[in-house]
């Protein structure tokens, strides 16, 4: 009865003793514990992801992949599986797990190591939240009392949807969701339960588990979790006995997304960037751009296919590289190499194994062996010699290739084909011209083997690309599309220069007396020159800046007739823009609207848009008119619903004028390839540097303008007979034939103030009555051109003089 009596005092005075020491554990740690509360708002590192205007992913970017799920949206399946592996009490336990508490204990007096932790998953969210993952007895004390105050502030789902969307999970993979797009390339609620049951065994041991780097112990693991579920009745037998059964399919999978549009993608995250600074890759901000998902992609195949032609026209250059060989089998180390050599721009590349008499055997990434047909681009493999000369044609395939050889192949109609990766380059730029809005853009052959954006960031040359605006600006002074100016050898005398500078026109010769439309049309280079020196370098740049030309560093000499002020493709494809949409200025841009996490739009573009309803509604409001019920419903609008409207930069009456020279260029100029679209509404340019190192194609229709330009990064020539109308033009035709598809063809309406008269196309001047080869012009009616008139003025056909420029005869 002693001893009794004793042990009862002494379990007594142990239990008030354990009772104060745990009251003074509380009263010391609790003051410094962080507020639960804070886990209703917590902001948990979400990417952000980019999307085409009808919500198609094309970019993510963030330094944790995460995709939070709300409770309701997680499998019941999954859940189960995940209680099986870490907290089968999840939801009848307050917190934590006296039990698993005690058996962590009795561990650690027993072999002297602290094992299993008895850690539920509220302490767990504890630890993720607001610890260190250091294995100390004060944090374990701290992840206690925290997981209490969790389950008296947050509800069981509140806890579970905390955990199931922080956790790591490998492969940068950040909650469940995640890991399961990281691991098998799609969402949670589309796995099976072996599936499911793999991800529920990561968080003890994310590496250790992993199933891509060890699927063996990802496979034990998954094993263990479903006998658990089966233990625990959450499933059958046969259940059970399939998910066992199932081999590892886990690999790695990046971003899904849904299509190629990497320029655009990284467009979009370096102004994110600049607009929120690094929030930009934390916060999950949804990124809708302007990008039309079908034109996108159409813009991205004719900027491969017309690259991959230029580059056919100028021979074969060989295999990549020769890969070393042993004198056993090659197959493995052949097949790493290709698994680490990327596909670019749908070129696989594959190594030549075996060469026969007509056809060569390939191994490929997927280890599977191919033929390449003699008939399938090998006969056809003339060697590269230089930009304008090619070698003769192979007579077999050893001719062309031997074993080792690391090449690219492609494939057409079932056959495997012979290709190359282009080495020139290219860049399409499409806007919507009523708003800057870009459609598509396409900086390179690809992202994967560039990231330079040749479409914002590559200035080059423009050439005659850049003289339509060089005549709007004389249609602007004064001259007319019927005046005269004499196609005629000129010398430009420049202390700066080395030489004297002789420009001539593409073809060589010189045309005499040349009215503005035929130059234009003709793309005639000395005409454009005499032009600018009548109407003076500095009036051309001053009215250059009207259409958004950053002229701070345009020289102002009679170069720039002919375009050799570097700019990129889209302040080309801007200033276009103005020319198609009747000259307003618009600015292009590429973030339509930003939405937080929370789904709540916190920037929406609103970009300066051609109103042509109101101007015309300004007109009647001046002139005292009556207006119409629409019309003044136009005017009344409330301005926060509308976008700001682009100011006027060019004279209404210049523009349709412009707009039919450039019309010409394509019926009767250097465009002509474009006839094969049969539209009579699209007009536009091209324009050629010297070299040729650039070749260029602009043109519009009333809604929709596309620049697109090719070249060499390293400015080398392109090939004397390579021109913007071979070389560029074919990309835009192409991508302008499915952007018009859908785009009912339109007839700019005459303006006010224009008249339609018949001219005699040798003088400019007005016809006479009955003459046989008079033409109709279009004319501003204070400029219409008289019989008979005096040479001397601006668009007579006078040239004037200047001491830099001298006439040769």
């Amino acid at each position: 009865m002693k001893f009794l009596r004793f042990f009862l005092r002494l379990s007594l005075f142990g239990s008030c003793g354990a009772l104060w020491l745990l009251a003074g554990v509380y009263l010391y740690l609790s003051p410094n514990l962080p507020d639960v509360e804070t886990l209703r708002d917590v902001k948990l590192q979400t990417p952000m992801r980019v999307y085409t205007r009808d919500g198609q992913l094309i970019g993510q970017f963030g330094e944790q992949k995460r995709s939070p799920l709300p409770f309701n949206a997680i499998p019941d399946q999954f859940i189960k599986a995940l209680l099986a592996a870490e907290d089968d009490s999840f939801f009848r336990h307050r917190g934590i797990d006296v039990m698993g508490l005690m058996r962590a204990v009795s561990e650690l007096v027993l072999t002297g190591e602290k094992g299993s932790g008895g850690s539920t998953l509220t302490m767990q969210v504890a630890r993720n939240y607001f610890l260190t993952l250091d294995r100390t007895f004060m944090r374990k004390f701290n992840e206690i009392l925290l997981a209490i105050e969790i389950e008296r502030t947050l509800d069981k789902q509140e806890i579970f949807e905390l955990y199931f969307n922080r956790v790591f999970l490998g492969h940068r993979a950040y909650g469940f969701e995640a890991a399961s797009q990281v691991y098998y390339g799609v969402g949670i609620g589309e796995l099976d339960l072996a599936q499911h049951a793999m991800l529920a065994g990561l968080p003890k041991a994310p590496s250790r588990n992993n199933p891509i780097s060890r699927p063996e112990a990802g496979k034990q693991r998954r094993n263990w979790i479903l006998g658990r579920m089966l233990e625990l009745g959450y499933i059958n037998n046969g259940q059970y006995s399939t998910a066992t059964q199932q081999a590892v399919v886990a690999r790695h999978h990046g971003a899904q997304l849904s299509f190629s549009a990497h320029y655009a993608a990284e467009m979009t995250r370096q102004q994110m960037l600049q607009r929120y600074g690094m929030a930009a890759y934390n916060d999950g901000y949804h990124v809708y751009t302007t990008i039309n998902s079908e034109l996108q992609q159409v813009a991205r195949m004719a900027v491969i296919d017309g690259l991959i032609t230029y580059d056919k026209r100028h021979g074969y250059r060989g295999p990549e590289r020769q890969l070393p060989q042993t004198d056993g089998d090659n197959t493995e180390l052949w097949r790493d190499t290709l698994a680490e050599t990327a596909v670019i721009a749908g070129l696989l590349p594959a190594v030549v194994t075996k060469v026969e008499q007509d056809k060569v055997i390939l191994l490929l990434a997927d280890g599977s062996q191919q033929e390449l047909l003699w008939e399938n681009g090998l006969r056809q493999a003339a060697p590269y010699l230089t930009e304008n000369a090619r070698g003769r044609g192979p007579k077999n395939p050893d001719d062309v290739l031997s074993v080792g050889d690391l090449i690219r192949i492609t494939q057409q109609d079932d056959e495997w084909r012979l290709a190359q990766v282009p080495s020139v380059q290219a860049a399409l730029v499409s806007l919507d011209p009523d708003n800057g809005a870009i459609i598509s853009i396409v900086g390179g052959l690809g992202f994967e083997l560039s990231k330079f954006n040749r479409a914002t960031q590559a200035l080059r040359q423009p050439g005659s690309n850049f003289k339509p605006f060089v005549y709007s600006a004389a249609l602007e002074a004064g001259f007319t599309a019927a005046s005269i100016i004499n196609d005629a050898p000129v010398v430009m005398e420049d202390s700066s220069l080395e030489d004297i500078w002789r420009p001539e026109n593409d073809s060589g010769k010189f045309y005499g007396p040349t009215r503005l439309r035929w130059a234009l049309t003709k793309s005639r280079n000395l005409v454009s020159i005499r032009l600018v020196q009548q109407l003076g370098a500095n009036t051309l740049i001053d009215y250059a800046e009207r259409f958004g030309f950053d002229t701070s560093d345009f020289t102002p000499d009679l170069s720039l007739a002919l375009g050799t002020h570097a700019m990129s493709p889209l302040d080309l494809a801007s200033a276009y823009a103005m020319l198609a949409n009747g000259g307003y200025r618009v600015e292009p841009y590429l973030i339509q609207r930003i939405d937080n996490l929370a789904g709540e739009t916190v920037f929406d573009a609103r970009p300066l848009t051609v109103c042509r309803d109101c101007e015309y509604v300004a007109e009647q409001a001046e002139t005292g008119s009556e207006l119409s019920m629409e019309q003044i419903l136009v005017e009344q609008e409330p301005e926060q619903d509308t976008p700001p409207v682009a100011p006027r930069v060019m004279d209404e009456r210049v523009n349709y004028i412009i707009n039919s020279i450039l019309r010409d260029v394509i019926t009767r100029g250097t465009g002509r390839r474009a006839l094969v679209l049969e539209r009579g509404d699209i007009g536009g340019k091209t324009g050629t540097t010297n070299g040729p190192m650039d070749a260029w194609f602009s043109g519009f229709s009333r809604d929709v303008i596309t620049s697109t330009w090719v070249g060499f990064d390293n400015y080398t020539p392109l090939g004397r007979k390579e021109f913007g109308g071979t070389a560029a033009l074919p990309i835009w035709i192409q991508y302008m034939r499915e952007a018009l598809r859908d785009s009912p063809e339109v007839e700019r309406p005459l303006p006010a103030g224009i008249v339609h008269v018949r001219i005699d196309p040798d003088t400019g001047q007005l016809a006479n009555a009955g003459q046989r080869n008079a033409i109709f012009e279009y004319f501003r009616e204070e400029h219409v051109p008289r019989r008979n008139a005096q040479e001397g003025g601006p668009g007579s056909g006078s040239q004037g003089t200047d001491n830099l420029v001298r006439d040769i005869f």
